[in-house]
């Protein structure tokens, strides 16, 4: 049958306002529609698709699992999982990793972690949870009410309790609620959705403190920030600062669906047999996936090019910038980058989305004010220079109206 994006409406629940682009094929940075118009991609299935479309690693790793074994449940281990497991420990702080299918159920399995490791450990009293306004965690119940943006979580009914917010980079306002019946502090080292706003290493380090001073588990939420988006492996290193528990998902899997929790073995100790668990966690195709991707990103060449490409981004922002004034700032941390829009187009980031699309250029919003970009790590750079003419074109187009 002919597919249209009126079938959406048709078949799909509504909660998604999808473009009237359909993607059909992807190559590298290009994604080409029904229609074969050629797009660059800037927005890496939202800091997903680490390696790009079709990377011959990750198809690879596909392709050979796929002829090996599918599914297994948990039952019974399986080679790429615990091959996974193993790069993720050895490249990390980590002793012990927990497989998920996303990053929520990544989250959800980490605040349930902390507070059955504080009811073990100090008992039923210690379960209060901080994060931060505007963060973001997933949709489940749970991680949507650990996420401080009320919009996401008003409306459901009753919420968990026990979950306080504190002021992103305001160590004083953490100071002020923090106690001893904290089990745990979860912060995202870089608020992606929230702006793209990064942690201070003064506020990141007093955040650490303080959970030691209360015996409290810092969770670090690196599922967008994680698998080299930084430049580092993962935020944490960048910071010099180690978390007890870190999420991780989006790119792992390059385009795959996996998530996973890392801790130690003191902590997941605590989630004893029957506890936890995951139809799906720890699956062999995703696993084998995630395990290509892993290792095709911890590179020096590409970790190091990652932080050149950011500069590229920078220079090509600031110069579009120059031209045209829209921005009041330029955030890149990595290829993580967000053009904070000034107060006389406040409102209008998904106005700018929406002409990069008409450009042949898929970009993001983070908010309503803040224009996201999170493009493949391995993005050539003659794709970031074609991509920018593009989108300054688009910029011009919103400036003129």
């Amino acid at each position: 049958m002919q597919v249209s994006r009126s079938l959406f409406d048709e078949v799909m629940v509504p909660n998604y306002a999808p473009s009237k682009i359909i993607p059909v094929k992807g190559q590298g940075s290009r994604v080409w529609d029904q229609n074969g118009t050629e797009f660059i991609d800037f927005a890496g299935g939202i800091a997903v698709n680490c390696l790009g479309h079709c990377h011959p690693a990750l198809v690879g790793a596909l392709k050979d699992q796929a002829d090996k074994i599918w599914h297994l449940s948990n039952v019974m281990t399986n080679e790429p999982a615990l091959l996974l497991a193993k790069a993720l420990v050895d490249a990390t702080f980590a002793e012990k990793v927990y497989f998920a299918n996303s990053g929520a159920e990544a989250n959800e399995a980490a605040l349930k972690l902390a507070r059955r490791y504080a009811k073990d450990k100090y008992g039923e009293q210690k379960d209060q949870i901080i994060s931060f306004k505007q963060g973001f965690h997933g949709r489940t119940f749970f991680t949507v009410t650990v996420g401080g943006q009320s919009a996401y979580s008003d409306g459901f009914g009753p919420k968990p309790e026990a979950i306080v917010h504190a002021e992103f980079n305001n160590l004083a306002s953490l100071k002020a609620i923090i106690n001893d019946n904290t089990c745990a502090v979860m912060v995202e080292p870089i608020q992606g959705e929230g702006g793209v706003l990064a942690a201070t290493a003064e506020f990141i380090k007093g955040v650490r403190e303080l959970c030691d001073a209360h015996n409290a588990l810092l969770i670090f939420d690196e599922v967008q920030t994680g698998v080299g988006r930084t430049g580092d492996l993962y935020a944490y290193m960048g910071y010099g600062v180690t978390p007890d528990i870190l999420t991780t998902a989006k790119a792992l899997g390059g385009g795959f669906p996996i998530g996973a929790m890392l801790t130690t073995t003191d902590i997941a100790k605590h989630l004893v047999v029957g506890t936890h668990g995951s139809t799906y966690g720890g699956n062999p195709l995703a696993c084998a996936v995630g395990l290509a991707a892993v290792n095709t990103v911890n590179t020096p060449e590409v970790l190091n090019g990652v932080k050149a490409k950011a500069q590229l981004f920078r220079d090509g922002l600031e110069k579009i910038n120059a031209k045209h004034n829209v921005f009041a700032e330029v955030r890149c941390y990595g290829l993580l980058i967000g053009a904070v829009l000034k107060p006389e187009y406040s409102g209008k980031a998904r106005d700018f989305m929406v002409a990069a699309a008409d450009q042949g250029l898929m970009a993001l919003v983070a908010g309503t004010s803040v224009v996201r970009f999170a493009p493949s790590l391995v993005i050539p750079d003659a794709d970031i220079v074609e991509g920018l003419a593009r989108f300054e074109t688009a910029v011009a187009n919103v400036v003129k109206g």
